[in-house]
């Protein structure tokens, strides 16, 4: 009933639910000072207030009884309230009520702020789809776009789904899923994500992942998954409060009994309200959540914050995750004499222009200069290229191709190719029809931010541990690279989840963050899973616990340290809420408190709890 009153008052009012409860507990408060300086009135106006805010409560209390035989907070300060009312204690009452109903503002205003920031991607949901059939152009629901609809997108529109660019060009703007400031440009073949937006030109596109499989629904489910209530602490603080309503009512009846004033067995249910308790935990939690968000972690659940408190292994996948995964050339060497390191490289990058493989298209773009014409050209799998270069033919790939085209390598080539090979690279052999003429080597550049994220975990007192496919030479060059101690190579699937187990059956809590499908299995695994949302796949996303939006490492450490002072403020809440309990009914039994300061002590707990856990909105290690 008052759930419908209010409702209907909101719609007549046409203001939202925080402005609403501020509405409501603005005219409670001024009735609680007007009843306070005594002004002559024909009714005790501590009523609006009890009205006002102690009505909802009573009614919640009842509706959880009855329907689930809950008993949490709302029972015990429905019974103060009534005992306070019964004995003609109105303005205990209302002022109960009121600070009670203060108390869940601000814990709707800390989450309401700490949820802003993911909230924003439901919002930016695109609503419409322009489909091109033929010579026609329609508008559609963005929810009916099918798997291969050919889409069109203008300057300034949203992309509806994700896709492939096969007309036009553009530049678009990506912050919505990887965080970048810049727009990024685009051309055909390159894909585009649901949620950003085209910024210049307007460009069609070939539909590829719609609905809830599209990149903004995936991180709007992410989103709706950020549940503190989920988190094991908080259904141990609701315990905790079960069982405070039960000793609440026998130590108010045996004061009674024994001191025969029910003035203190009703200041005693006023005091024992466990809000703060309760608030404790939640209110730290999405505060926390929220600060992450502004960092780039969309965290899936809070026991997964609570988790990562008590990490002390962090586990790494390599490519993609440590590494860009994309190849970059890393030098150009000559073996012949006449030709320059320069030659090698326009020979190679003018034998692969019409290649599609990774490498080859990476030699290519690592060329700043004009290539000359690439004629003849053929792939052989497996092996490499071979094309005809100002006449002269060209061969690309690896040594079994050279050996296939009887093409010897002297001790020199040998020797400058092991250099390479021990380094973590991959190398691409150059030669002509009948000889060598040089080599090209290739590695996965490691991020810029890997290093000094590695060494902000270690003095967080995080071991880093690196979990790779890539063969021993790969994984130790970038390990040494990076300062990491222990490396596992050649890596399958079952190779992570059994070094994972094999930590955490030593004692160890273990992180693991990976990008990958392969990954998944020990996302799952790990006592927390970190999944790179931005580059990585959607079902290493969905087994992970948590997702990197941005793919920015030099977060994690702040991330971790959150975590530890999250768990922290949990504790500080938790005791000083305890504490705040026991002297205040101390003091109820032994008489120092009646019903009206035990509410303003008792609340202005619950109100500093709160204050102390928004403080993790704005929290900085670097700051602290």
């Amino acid at each position: 009933m008052i759930k419908n009153a209010m409702k209907k008052l909101e719609s007549v009012l046409a203001i939202g639910g925080t402005k609403k409860d501020i509405a409501l507990l603005a005219v409670s408060g001024v009735s609680l000072i007007l009843s306070l300086i005594g002004l002559p009135l024909p009714f005790e106006i501590a009523w609006v207030a009890i009205i006002l805010c102690g009505i909802p409560i009573i009614l919640e209390a009842i509706i959880g009884l009855v329907t689930e035989f809950d008993i949490k907070a709302d029972v015990l300060v429905s019974l103060a309230l009534v005992a306070s009312v019964l004995i003609g204690e109105t303005f205990a009452a209302g002022e109960v009520a009121f600070i009670m109903q203060l108390g869940g503002l601000l814990e709707e205003l800390t989450v309401a702020k700490a949820r802003a920031g993911i909230e924003r991607l439901v919002r930016l949901t695109p609503q419409t789809a322009r489909v091109i059939s033929g010579d026609s152009e329609r508008i559609i629901p963005a929810e009916e776009v099918s798997v291969d609809d050919i889409l069109r997108v203008l300057p300034g529109e949203t992309v509806p789904v994700d896709g492939v660019i096969i007309s036009g060009q553009t530049s678009i703007n990506q912050a919505v899923m990887t965080g970048e400031s810049l727009p990024v440009d685009k051309t055909v073949g390159d894909e585009v994500s649901s949620g950003t937006v085209n910024q210049f030109g307007a460009f069609d596109m070939r539909a590829t992942k719609v609905g809830s499989d599209s990149s903004i629904q995936r991180l709007i489910r992410l989103v709706q998954s950020a549940d503190a209530g989920k988190a094991k602490i908080v259904g141990l603080a609701d315990r905790w409060a079960t069982w405070i309503v039960v000793i609440a009512l026998v130590s108010a009846a045996l004061t009674w009994a024994i001191s025969g004033e029910i003035l203190r067995a009703v200041t005693i249910l006023v005091v024992f309200c466990p809000c703060a308790l309760v608030l404790a935990t939640p209110t730290a939690i999405m505060a926390a959540i929220g600060n992450a968000t502004k960092h780039g972690f969309l965290v899936k659940e809070g026991d997964a914050l609570e988790r990562l408190a008590d990490v002390t292994v962090a586990t790494f996948d390599k490519t993609g995750t440590l590494t860009y995964g994309t190849p970059t050339v890393s030098a150009s060497e000559s073996l012949r004499e006449g030709y320059s390191d320069e030659d090698i490289l326009r020979f190679c990058a003018s034998a692969e222009q019409m290649s599609e493989h990774p490498l080859g298209k990476a030699i290519v773009n690592s060329y700043a200069g004009e290539l000359p014409a690439c004629k003849e050209f053929s792939m052989l799998p497996g092996r490499g290229v071979q094309a005809k270069v100002n006449g002269q033919r060209i061969l690309a790939g690896n040594k079994e191709m050279l050996t296939e085209a009887n093409i010897n390598l002297n001790e020199a080539a040998n020797a400058e190719a092991e250099k390479y090979l021990k380094a973590g690279c991959t190398v691409i052999y150059v030669a002509s029809e009948s000889e060598i003429l040089g080599l090209i080597a290739l590695s996965d550049t490691v991020r810029e931010e890997s290093k000094s994220m590695l060494d902000s975990l270690k003095t967080l007192g995080v071991e880093p541990v690196l979990l790779t496919g890539d063969n021993k030479n790969t994984a130790e060059a970038v390990s040494h690279s990076l300062g990491i101690d222990k490396v596992y190579s050649e890596c399958l699937p079952e190779d992570k989840l059994r070094i994972i187990g094999e930590l955490q059956s030593g004692g160890d809590k273990v992180l693991m963050l990976g990008d990958g499908v392969n990954d998944a299995p020990s996302l799952k695994k790990a006592d927390v899973g970190i999944a790179m949302g931005g580059i990585g796949s959607d079902i290493a996303v969905d087994a992970a616990d948590i997702a990197l939006i941005g793919d920015d490492l030099s977060e994690l450490p702040h991330f971790i340290a959150l975590s530890k002072r999250m768990m922290k403020t949990i504790k500080l809440n938790l005791t000083f809420s305890m504490t705040l309990n026991v002297v205040a009914i101390i003091l109820a039994i032994i008489g120092t408190l009646n019903p009206v300061i035990g509410a303003l002590v008792h609340n202005a707990g619950s109100v500093l709890v709160i204050v102390n856990s928004a403080l993790l909105l704005g929290f900085s290690p670097r700051a602290s």
